[in-house]
């Protein structure tokens, strides 16, 4: 079975149900028992990173990391519980480099771990090494409000707008 085909079984963090998301799919997972939305947390390869992390309906965190790395050991479950907190709003990509060399030349990865938030398969934010979830927290939501200035801008320009001068 390919990985685009393997689910997580989620526990949903609202009912306490099992629930399977599968690691590519369209919308977000919600629970079968109380439609909350549930956390996304899934693997990539070479072979599977376009289709599950940067065809994604939502952002994504790309986790590259490696089995041997003791802070890549730290920051796991950290990434984890941001990942439970922003249910439905973001979608944790797990990328072990030593599997995945192609996806790690690409996005010059030279050191694990390194953290990349996707938005629609671009890269927004880029971190290299472990972090508490307070700065990880802080550091997604700076790149998502950046984001949503970047696209309000360009909306703001595409309509024949003139840019505001705040000095």
């Amino acid at each position: 079975m390919s990985a685009i085909g393997q689910a997580r079984i989620i526990r949903c963090p609202n009912c306490g149900r099992k629930n399977r998301v599968p690691a590519a799919a369209g919308g977000r997972p919600r629970c079968a028992n109380c439609h909350k939305p549930l956390p996304w947390i899934a693997d990539a390869l070479d072979d599977t990173f376009a289709e599950i992390a940067e065809k994604a309906d939502l952002p994504v965190i790309v986790d590259m990391w490696a089995t041997w790395c003791g802070p890549c050991r730290m920051v796991s479950p950290v990434l984890e519980e941001l990942a439970g907190e922003r249910a439905g709003e973001v979608k944790l990509v797990k990328v072990d480099v030593d599997r995945a060399p192609r996806v790690s030349s690409r996005f010059t990865v030279q050191a694990v771990p390194t953290l990349m938030i996707l938005d629609h398969g671009e890269v927004i934010a880029r971190q290299a090494g472990a972090a508490p979830v307070a700065v990880l927290r802080r550091w997604f939501d700076d790149a998502m409000l950046q984001q949503r200035r970047a696209r309000k801008s360009v909306g703001a320009g595409a309509e024949g707008g003139t840019p505001r001068d705040d000095s």
